[in-house]
């Protein structure tokens, strides 16, 4: 389920996909809906969208089921949602209902990173590793954007629970800056750093972005190979997502033990420890990597179960002979 209790963002980004069309802001300014009814009309929502697939060529009958219960929500749908007053009883809202949170975070309020409840995985988006280039892309409206970036990761560090640093690339903008990338490292100190290439969303008078900017995965994973080299072996390249033009390099003494990678996550075991109210970190709910999920597997992150729906289209001919149009 996607998801955001927050349209508003503090940065207008270039590769936004809404085109600027929400709205933007240092603080929260709006009217507030109340969290609990945040969740329920995100699933009633989500629910009216799963059924529109029912009957349609290639929905099964044991998928369509399966998204009838949501146990995932992307708190990532649009704009800012760290910005929501009530994130924290909306986090444990969706945890109540046993539904993960992955919550990305544009990195402008570090303080709200450090009261952020514990959720299955964080992320902090690093859209470009330097100044210059950080103001260029996701033109930020706070002055200080660069101070609030450093705070963002500094506060990632300090939380226990999965952390990731997402990269999002944009040929000609920001795939020079490897030393640079490297540099930010050390400071939030991730578990996992996922790179993956900008999604083209038509053209707008808000972003000059075309096709030409859009990385190939061959350029993604030339990128990401060089980045884990970079890091002298504390992150290599795990796992890959062909077809999302997606990368991940993983901490290796944290993810990989006795040759195997355990970057997936053991969701029942997560919603266990929140319901145990003790403190846990990262290593207490992964599991292990299934081997066509690992980088350089033939199938390149595309689960060998699933089958991919191929719509059978008849093209007639064209006649030849003329006809009369009415009107």
């Amino acid at each position: 389920m996607e998801a955001t209790p927050s349209l508003a963002c503090a940065n207008k980004c270039v590769f936004c996909w809404r085109h600027h069309t929400n709205p933007v802001g240092k603080s929260w300014q709006w009217n507030m809906d109340d969290p609990l009814q945040i969740v329920n009309s995100a699933i009633e929502q989500h629910l009216k969208m799963i059924k529109q697939m029912k009957g349609v060529p290639g929905v099964t009958l044991e998928r369509l089921t399966e998204g009838m219960s949501p146990r995932h929500c992307a708190l990532s749908l649009v704009g800012e949602p760290i910005m929501y007053p009530e994130i924290n009883t909306l986090i444990d809202e969706l945890h109540r209902r046993r539904i993960s949170t992955f919550l990305v975070t544009n990195a402008q309020f570090p303080e709200k990173i450090k009261d952020l409840k514990p959720i299955t995985q964080l992320y902090v988006s690093v859209d470009a590793a330097t100044k210059d280039s950080l103001k260029a892309i996701d033109r930020p409206l706070f002055g200080d954007f660069w101070e609030r970036f450093i705070d963002s990761l500094t506060a990632l560090r300090d939380k226990h629970q999965r952390t990731v640093y997402r990269l999002t690339l944009v040929k000609g903008w920001n795939t020079e800056d490897i030393d640079a990338y490297f540099n930010l490292f050390s400071i939030g100190k991730p578990d996992f750093i996922e790179i993956k290439g900008v999604t083209y969303c038509g053209t707008s008078s808000t972003s000059k972005l075309t096709m030409e900017n859009v990385p190939w995965h061959a350029d993604v994973k030339a990128f990401s190979e060089a980045l884990a080299l970079k890091s002298g072996g504390d992150y290599e390249v795990a796992c890959e997502h062909v077809h999302s033009c997606c990368v991940l390099l993983a901490k290796t003494d944290k993810f990989k033990i006795d040759g195997q990678w355990y970057t997936w996550i053991d969701y029942e075991k997560f919603h266990d420890l929140v319901a145990s109210g003790k403190p846990f970190d990262s290593k207490d709910y992964m599991a292990l990597t299934p081997s066509w999920a690992v980088y350089g597997a033939q199938e390149g992150g595309f689960d060998p179960i699933q089958l991919r729906y191929k719509k059978e289209r008849n093209h007639h001919k064209k006649s030849t002979q003329s006809t009369s149009i009415p009107g």
